[in-house]
């Protein structure tokens, strides 16, 4: 399946023509080759967004974990979250700087340095990077954004989300990655961010953030929507979390795997009572596509051959939004497969484990979508589910949101091309200097 933008603008090392013609180039920082589609999703968007705008931009993506492609990892995660989560803060800290500040030293800023060489900006978005689990994000992105001021670059923060879970070890590398010149433009995608930042970061004289919508919405406008047209029944997205990434990062879910599964067999026994026909999946973790397939045999019994099918691990963002888009309702916890189906104009029920999921669902006029897995009744979720492929998703509401968030863009294109036009009259003349010297 094709990607959401050009083969050509996803080159790890852009070829020098770009500069030959004087292209303003920019290299975005987020976490897109994660193995959860959704990171990918929203920083594709982000990319194919700003080259419509500005056509002749070059863009080049720096993965925080050093990842060049997208990759669906051979190995869950689960042992890994386990420990963590069970292991007192000063244990994980000590772990994570361990662990992670040799990788940082020994190939992840070396990898940045060469990447960030002939961009002229910086883009660091979006997704829920100003979040401190034992300081991953903090560690990463203190370290890549001292490169970007070893090399004097103008910097932006574009559509992130952030959690208040800082450490003061996490908030002082946050303050130090965000400090120093002033960013050309500072957003992040709801106001729960937005005072988060405020309380933590303008004490250090880090100017307020914006409120924009996140990327990801506007993914459909790049993916067509992917529907059979004399396609009978009604499909129903159903997305699948493990367990132990709910409670690492959800912090208050304490429903146990064996309630949340009994639960999503009730749950497709009753959708199928009404005919309904599901298609449970991932997002892409390997831990979550694991647990589809832990979960598997007893959806299957439970619906019938005919009413459930399990729909392959999607190979990149693109083929995760086609999928998406071909339910009449989704069902799920992760926050980009619910803001794909609302782009797609398609009505959602929030499964509950992140304040993030529940702030979006909020925002776009849709916090009575919200469920709790394992906890709340079946036949209420049924019955939230046939009130909204009756009511679908408010047209006016969803117009609003999609041209927003195109503006949102537009606004950083236009920052971005003020901020780089000095360093790149800078740059003409010098060249000019050397042709007349010649």
């Amino acid at each position: 399946m094709p990607p959401l933008v050009p083969d050509t603008m996803r080159v790890p090392n852009w070829p020098s023509r770009a500069r030959e013609r004087h292209a303003p180039s920019v290299a975005l920082i987020n976490v897109k080759y994660s193995p959860n589609l959704g990171d990918g999703l929203l920083s594709e968007c982000l990319e194919a967004e700003l080259a419509s705008v500005l056509p002749a931009l070059a863009i080049r993506v720096i993965d925080l974990a050093g990842r060049t492609e997208y990759d669906p990892g051979t190995r869950s995660r689960k042992s890994v979250l386990t420990l963590m989560h069970h292991s007192p803060r000063v244990v994980r800290h000590a772990i994570a700087q361990s662990v992670l500040g040799s990788k940082l030293h020994m190939h992840l800023r070396p990898h940045w340095r060469a990447a960030l060489r002939g961009v002229d900006a910086v883009i660091v978005g979006g997704g829920n990077l100003l979040s401190d689990a034992d300081l991953n994000f903090p560690l990463k992105l203190d370290a890549v954004m001292a490169e970007v001021r070893s090399l004097g670059l103008p910097a932006a923060v574009f559509g992130v989300g952030a959690s208040d879970n800082w450490t003061l070890r996490g908030e002082a590398l946050f303050r130090r990655a965000f400090g120093g010149p002033a960013l050309f433009h500072a957003s992040v995608r709801e106001p729960r961010s937005a005072e988060i930042w405020r309380q933590r970061l303008s004490p250090a004289g880090i100017p307020p953030a914006q409120i924009v919508h996140d990327p990801g919405q506007l993914v459909s406008r790049h993916v067509a929507r992917s529907r059979a047209p004399d396609r009978t029944g009604t499909y129903i997205g159903l997305g699948i979390t493990h367990p132990i990434a709910l409670k690492y990062h959800g912090g208050n879910t304490h429903v146990s795997a064996a309630a949340q599964a009994a639960w999503y067999s009730a749950l497709v026994r009753a959708g199928s009572a009404r005919g309904w026909r599901f298609v449970v999946f991932a997002n892409g973790s390997p831990e979550d596509e694991a647990f589809l397939a832990e979960l598997r045999p007893a959806l299957a019994a439970a619906a019938g051959r005919e009413q459930v099918t399990f729909a392959p691990r999607a190979a990149t963002p693109a083929d995760l939004a086609r999928l998406i888009s071909s339910f009449d309702l989704l069902m799920a916890h992760r926050l980009h497969a619910n803001i794909a189906a609302f782009s797609y104009g398609i009505p959602q029920i929030g499964f509950a484990w992140d304040v993030k999921l529940e702030t979006f669902l909020t925002q776009v006029g849709r916090r009575h979508c919200l469920c709790r897995v394992g906890a709340d009744p079946i036949d209420s979720v049924v019955a939230l589910a046939v009130q909204q492929l009756g009511e679908g998703v408010d047209a006016s509401m969803h117009r609003t949101v999609l041209a927003e968030a195109r503006a949102h863009v537009a606004d950083l294109a236009s920052a971005l091309t003020t901020a780089v036009a000095p360093a790149r009259c800078t740059d003409r003349i010098a060249q000019v200097a050397l042709e007349v010297r010649a």
